[in-house]
């Protein structure tokens, strides 16, 4: 008598029953994704209220890690001018003109990336300020793709004064230093308030890589790229009007 072979796909099935649960799991999944996906744009409207001092995704790894941090927020009336006008500088002179991104900037970037150059980063203040704020840092395309709409929403939602505020109270300058405050205690000792157009200038510099470049011990090569920030700052007028005017 002939016994029929034993269909493979009948052992597993209650594997795949425990695992998705006819779809039950899989639909969870889904849900949790689509709230992570969501969330932060919830979370740029939470951000809208002045009390709030949000945190980035940096210190919230410090904390899991149990490094800890320092961060002394600070309202933009409380740092001094000449740090808003050296970041606009260094990182991005068009703050004012544009929606959250350049893309007069990135379309330039995406065309040496398919000739092959080398390429800047191309970040915006805006686009700094949600990667910080909800991702993670590195270069990936889909980094970038969650980084660009969460760019324009926050330019969108957020003034141009608060969102300068919250990029400068999240930023890093530093192992565990994070803002402009404990940077400026950190590296100058004197608070945001107080620091010269030089000092200024060399915290904006070391932002692109703020733990090898270190503000308050610069090698030559910062300190020139110091002064390049510097005489821009100075003539900086028309480029902050959406910050003091």
């Amino acid at each position: 008598m002939d016994i029929a072979p034993e269909r493979e796909d009948s052992v597993d099935m209650p594997a795949r029953r425990r695992w998705f649960g006819d779809g039950r799991v899989l639909k969870r999944i889904v849900l949790a994704v689509l709230v992570l996906l969501i969330l932060p744009y919830a979370l740029i409207f939470f951000y809208l209220l002045p009390f709030i001092h949000p945190v980035s995704t940096l210190m919230l790894r410090d904390l899991v890690l149990l490094r800890g941090y320092d961060r002394q927020w600070v309202s933009l009336d409380k740092i001094a001018p000449v740090v808003v006008q050296s970041v606009m500088m260094s990182e991005d002179g068009q703050y004012c003109f544009h929606g959250g991104v350049d893309w007069a900037e990135m379309r330039m970037l995406v065309e040496d990336t398919l000739n092959g150059q080398a390429t800047r980063g191309g970040s915006t203040i805006p686009m700094q300020t949600a990667k910080n704020l909800f991702l993670w840092n590195g270069r990936s395309f889909v980094r970038k793709a969650l980084e660009l709409p969460l760019a324009v929403s926050t330019d969108f939602v957020l003034s141009k004064r608060r969102l300068m505020e919250i990029y400068l109270n999240i930023a890093e300058w530093g192992p565990g230093i994070y803002g402009i405050e404990a940077a400026a205690q950190h590296h100058f000792k004197v608070p945001a308030s107080k620091l010269t157009r030089r000092q200024a200038s060399l915290l904006a510099v070391s932002l692109p890589n703020p733990i090898d470049r270190n503000a308050g011990k610069p090698g030559r090569g910062l300190r020139r790229l110091a002064g390049v920030i510097e005489r821009r700052a100075q003539g900086s007028g028309d480029y902050i009007r959406c910050i003091y005017d």
